[in-house]
Parts: C-alpha cells; sequence; structure tokens
C-alpha cells in the first residue's frame, strides 16, 4: 500500500511554497501520536493499531503504543498460508485491511512497541523498510509451490526465517510495568471487547444492507462488510466521531490526495452513489490507503473536513495529519472500520438479522 518518502529537496520546497488552509475545528478526539511506517506499505496496521490505542484511551484512559511489526510477523505468515492453501492461486502482499489486525489480536493477541526490535533495526534503518524483506519472502513463499503436486517440505519454517530476519521474532512472554504477559493476556488486558468491531462499505454490486467481500487485491484475508447507502455511511461516521469514537478508514489516495496534507475534490466533481460505483468499476477509485479520523473540522469558507491521522511521519503542513473534505470522503471510501457500539441501535439490529 501506498509508502511515503521524501528523496529530493525540490519535493520539500514545493511543499513549503504552497499557501496553508486554515481550519477550525469542531470535534476533535483524543488519539496517540504520529508514526512512520517508511519504506513499508503497512499503513492499514499503523492506522488500524493507532484506531485500537485511540479505543483504549477513550475506554480507560490509558495511552499504549502497540506494536506493528508483531502484526507484520503473524499477518504475512497468514497471507502465506493463503497463497499456499489456494495452491498459489492468490496475492503476496504486503498490504493488507483493518480486519487483519483484528485477525490477528484474536488470534496471537498484541505487545507493546518496544517488546520486539525497532523497526528496521534489523536492516541497517531506523524506521521499517522492506526493501530487500518483500522480495525475499515473496521469492520464499513462490518456492513452496513450485512443484504443482504438493507443496515444499518445511516451506511454513523458510516464510518465518525471512520474516524473523527482517522485522524480528514474536515474543512468547515480556514484561509490560513491572507485568509478566504474554501476547495474549496483554490482548485481554487492554479492556476491549474485540467482538465489536465491524466494517461498513457502500457498493451498489451488491445489494444494500447485506453483508459482502469488497473485492480488491489487499482484502485477501476475505472478511465481510455491511453494505449501506453513501448518505447512511457518512452519517453513521459523523454519528461515531460525535460520540467520541473514532473510526479506521481504507480508501483511495492515489487522485486528489495531496501531499500538503489536503485531500480535495477538483471544482465540478459532485460526489454521488452512482459516480463511486462507475469510478470503482474503471478503477479510477481503488483501495490503496489506510488511515484514522479522528475528529471534524471546517476551512475559511466553513466547508466540512474530516480530520485523519496519517502514518507518513509528520510529513505534509499539518504534521502527519490531513484534513479531507466531506466530498473527497463521500466518493473515495472503500470502507471504514468501527466499534459498532457507535452505530445506530437498528443498523445493529439489522446487522445481526443477516447471518453471512
Amino acid at each position: 500500500m501506498k509508502k511515503f518518502v521524501l528523496t529530493t529537496t525540490f519535493a520539500l520546497v514545493g511543499m513549503s511554497l504552497q499557501a496553508q488552509k486554515q481550519f477550525v475545528v469542531v470535534k476533535e478526539n483524543p488519539i496517540t501520536s504520529v508514526k512512520n511506517q517508511h519504506r513499508s506499505g503497512t499503513c492499514w496496521d499503523f492506522a488500524t493499531l493507532g484506531f485500537f490505542e485511540s479505543e483504549i484511551l477513550r475506554n480507560t484512559g490509558k495511552t499504549y503504543d502497540l506494536c506493528e511489526m508483531f502484526v507484520v510477523n503473524k499477518d504475512y505468515m497468514d497471507c502465506a498460508t493463503h497463497f499456499v492453501r489456494m495452491h498459489g492461486y492468490s496475492q503476496i502482499t504486503e498490504g493488507g485491511s483493518a480486519d487483519d489486525v483484528l485477525d490477528i489480536i484474536k488470534l496471537h493477541g498484541i505487545c507493546p512497541e518496544d517488546a520486539m526490535p525497532a523497526p528496521g533495526s534489523l536492516v541497517g534503518d531506523s524506521l521499517a523498510n522492506f526493501k530487500t524483506f518483500i522480495p525475499q519472502l515473496e521469492q520464499t513463499i513462490r518456492n513452496a509451490v513450485k512443484d504443482e503436486k504438493h507443496p515444499s517440505a518445511h516451506w511454513r519454517d523458510s516464510v518465518q526465517l525471512v520474516i524473523n530476519r527482517h522485522v524480528g521474532q514474536c515474543p512468547e512472554q515480556f514484561t509490560y510495568e513491572g507485568k509478566t504477559y504474554t501476547p495474549q493476556s496483554f490482548a485481554e488486558s487492554l479492556g476491549l471487547d474485540w467482538d465489536n468491531y465491524i466494517s461498513l462499505t457502500s457498493f451498489m454490486h451488491h445489494p444494500f444492507e447485506k453483508w459482502f467481500i469488497i473485492e480488491s487485491p489487499y482484502k485477501w484475508r476475505l472478511k465481510p462488510s455491511y453494505n449501506i447507502p453513501i448518505d447512511q455511511l457518512l452519517a453513521a461516521l459523523d454519528r461515531a466521531l460525535e460520540a467520541g469514537y473514532c473510526v479506521a478508514w481504507g480508501g483511495d489516495v492515489s487522485g486528489d490526495f495531496t501531499r500538503t496534507g489536503l485531500a480535495i475534490l477538483p471544482d465540478g466533481v459532485t460526489p454521488s452513489q452512482e459516480l463511486r460505483q462507475q469510478q470503482w468499476d474503471d478503477w479510477t477509485f481503488t483501495y490503496d490507503h489506510v488511515m484514522l479520523i479522528y475528529g471534524t473540522a471546517v476551512d475559511e469558507q466553513g466547508k466540512p473536513y474530516y480530520m485523519v491521522k496519517n502514518s507518513w511521519g509528520t510529513a505534509g503542513d499539518y504534521k502527519g495529519i490531513w484534513y479531507m473534505s466531506r466530498d473527497y470522503m463521500a466518493l473515495n471510501t472503500t470502507y471504514l472500520f468501527l466499534n459498532r457500539e457507535a452505530l445506530p441501535k437498528q443498523m445493529c439490529k439489522n446487522m445481526e438479522k443477516l447471518v453471512f
């Protein structure tokens, strides 16, 4: 998924020459610090752990720094297993979705950041760097299915060795604030109900008020999302933010998403359900990035925006924060990942009536 690396002075100068747009905050929910995914396609990981950190903060008042590389280690092994079970008819990808992080925590637990080697430290960098990691991982996984009759012997050991070499081995036990935990017991101690989290989406090629699996390369885990009209999706987002909940956002940043901290549609583009579908079908609109929505604001003309925490460090005019217009949100949102307790009760009842 999207990586952000400024490599030239020209890019930095270009950013500084653009006038900085001013905003007035309407609603701002607490979040943890901005992180930097650096040279890794792990926005889904950084954003979703940031989301869960905000959930813990909202629920308990405690601030945690959860370990992205723990999730990477477990998730990439799951991705490799899926690839082999599909006899190679799947995708090996460093990308993912919010559902990946939730599944990893439910299956394997989680640990704090300092329970594993610092991102990038095992490959001589100060931040996550997957430049050599992913090609080696992909080749190792593909070698497992070279023989079409059966996978190679001990392929899991080979894959796990590559993962551990680049991001570190996941701890079986660790000490945090004077207490010993396993990843599973640490996840249990965080005070969240991991069964409370769901994904909402809005597309016309499946019926509304039904669950379906979004057809996207980075959604290889095949988890369903609940499909509702786009106006209801935005209303659910607004309701959640106003009630004090943050929301993880998966969507498109390949078009009108600037590197200065703004996401605004071009003049004359009016978002609609039909335009969303058209651009999804012709690949104008894709799923290529995940971030955290934590508040709302208005610009100098009173136009509404969402406040979004990115995972590109302190890049941009707002030091790692992006302002996304409501129109941009309406056109370019693939899914929202949030706590079901933030949703209207009737919507939750409708969801529970359906069995995917």
